[in-house]
């Protein structure tokens, strides 16, 4: 079990988490990370009150990560009952039994303390010199901002004011979590910002404009020492149009197109990942009965209709943490976590009841039958879904509109 090999990991005293790329899902956590997260999943920490990430998509490091970038999420934990930031270095292993793992390392933040206890005197901006001609001249959009003022915004130059529709004395009037959607929670995010090195990939934020839109950008903060103040140097990159682009990938690379559901690649992705951890879990194989007989009739859209229908009864009906797949023309599987065989038939049945209700106009009703399974020890994936096919083919030929267990 996989488990079993990275039980070492235990007696490190810095807290480790072992996640499945493309699912997502956590495979392991050291004894130290759990304390850390105090009963937090890894999508609460992730997109916690002070969290931070480059991307939101856990595969979209793996290019970054192949090229051997620096790559580092900040996120919300809460080991002593009171929410607080912790830095995660992100790095690419290879384990047996799971293949490409991305192993997350917290990493202390000692240095940010000591930028919050160097007091430095006020900043005036200077015209001339070297800094000068690059802060100012420069066409990416640029910030300084004073940690020890409240994160307020010191000097801009002209491709920022360009950017945000302030003048210069508006936007050094603005503190970082004015323009920031995450407001004040911003903060903690940028003291622990300025305890890492240099290098790694910049963080991702929404900042809102001086005409009250939102822009999604890309921003590379670590601290400056100019004209003897200690400063943050923020570069400012809008992703907006990027943005969208990747989660129209990210959606059709993962999901079914007509029903929104996860589409079959992620199933075997899920289960990957999932087989070599021992998790106990069942599977249902649901078809529309006498499904060809609707697009004869009433034609295609309809039966599409009836398809989207079922995949949101499917979603309404199963349970916080079970997983709901478009398997192929009317055919729908669910997986199950922690699920016995009689657990999953009470779910199976339930199912089965909700969509005998379905009532969609222009049509008549329609049922489903359903083929349940519980993973056996050991057992492969392609053993488990040939019992519970079989089970499926039992439950149409014994009648329809009926749920059976192999």
């Amino acid at each position: 079990m996989l488990k079993h090999h990275l039980d070492a990991l235990n007696v490190l005293s810095t807290p480790v988490w072992v996640v499945a790329p493309d699912t997502e899902a956590l495979l392991f956590a050291n004894a130290q990370a759990l304390k850390i997260a105090a009963g937090r999943s890894l999508t609460e920490m992730r997109n916690g009150k002070y969290s931070a990430y480059a991307q939101l998509s856990l595969s979209m490091y793996l290019p970054s990560l192949q090229n051997h970038e620096d790559v580092v999420e900040i996120w919300s934990v809460c080991p002593d009952g009171e929410e607080t930031t912790i830095s995660c270095r992100v790095m690419l292993r290879t384990l047996e039994n799971a293949g490409e793992v991305l192993l997350f390392e917290g990493v202390s933040g000692a240095a940010a303390a000591a930028l919050k206890a160097h007091h430095s005197p006020t900043y005036r901006p200077h015209k001339q010199g070297f800094y000068a001609r690059f802060f100012y001249t420069t066409s990416a959009p640029m910030l300084l901002i004073d940690p020890i003022r409240d994160g307020l915004i010191v000097d801009a130059n002209l491709a920022a004011l360009r950017f945000y529709g302030y003048d210069h004395e508006e936007m050094c009037q603005k503190h970082t979590w004015e323009i920031n959607t995450l407001g004040r929670s911003v903060l903690p995010v940028m003291q622990e910002v300025s305890n890492l090195p240099g290098g790694h990939k910049p963080l991702n934020f929404i900042h809102q404009l001086a005409d009250g839109s939102t822009r999604h950008v890309q921003t590379y903060a670590g601290p400056v020492e100019i004209y003897g103040k200690r400063l943050m140097l923020c570069i400012i990159h809008d992703i907006t149009e990027q943005k969208r682009l990747e989660q129209e990938l990210e959606y059709a690379a993962h999901r079914d197109a007509l029903t929104g559901l996860l589409n079959r690649r992620q199933f075997y992705h899920l289960t990957e990942h999932i087989l070599p951890t021992g998790l106990d879990f069942s599977l249902l194989l649901v078809d529309a009965d006498h499904f060809k007989g609707i697009n004869d009739q009433f034609g295609h859209q309809k039966g599409d209709q009836v398809l989207v229908e079922l995949a949101r009864m499917l979603e309404t009906n199963c349970r916080s943490g079970d997983y709901v797949f478009r398997w192929g023309g009317e055919e729908f599987l669910l997986l199950l976590p922690h699920t016995t065989t009689d657990m999953a038939l009470n779910v199976a049945e339930r199912i089965r009841q909700a969509v005998a209700s379905i009532n969609i106009a222009d049509l008549p009703g329609f049922t489903v039958s359903i083929g349940v399974a519980h993973h056996l020890p050991d057992e492969d994936l392609d053993a488990l879904f040939k019992r519970v096919d079989e089970a499926l083919y039992l439950a149409k030929n014994n009648g329809r509109n009926r749920v059976l267990a192999a």
